[in-house]
């Protein structure tokens, strides 16, 4: 039951913020779906990692989009010049993961609380 619970939040964080990002539509909620399955397998054969599985479906997700669309998210903090970059998921293999601009080195948003930074 812990490991459902904790994918069934995962999906809901990173959905919450390809939505604070305008990017979800059905194709993008798939690429969630995917990383949902992958991720219980992964779960399944290391049961400690199921406190990691919200940072590594974003990262999941953020992988495929680089793939398919380009960069996501994209920084809200470095807005002036130079290209556009995405967000980091940091840790990279932690609890807690948050979105953080490596280049102007801040802590943007949790995972899954996308939306405060944009609006800003």
């Amino acid at each position: 039951m812990e490991l459902e619970s904790a994918l069934h939040a995962a999906r809901a964080l990173v959905i919450a913020d390809l939505t604070a990002g305008g990017v979800a539509q059905a194709d993008v909620v798939s690429l969630v779906e995917d990383s949902v399955v992958h991720r219980r397998w992964w779960v399944e054969q290391w049961p400690d990692g199921v406190a990691y599985v919200v940072g590594l479906i974003a990262q999941d997700v953020q992988d495929a989009l680089l793939e398919r669309y380009g960069r996501w998210p994209l920084c809200p903090v470095c807005t002036e010049g130079g290209d556009p970059h995405a967000l980091d998921i940091e840790p990279a293999l932690g609890v807690d993961p948050h979105w953080v601009c490596g280049k102007a080195g801040v802590v943007v948003a949790a995972v899954g609380r996308l939306d405060t930074a944009l609006r800003r």
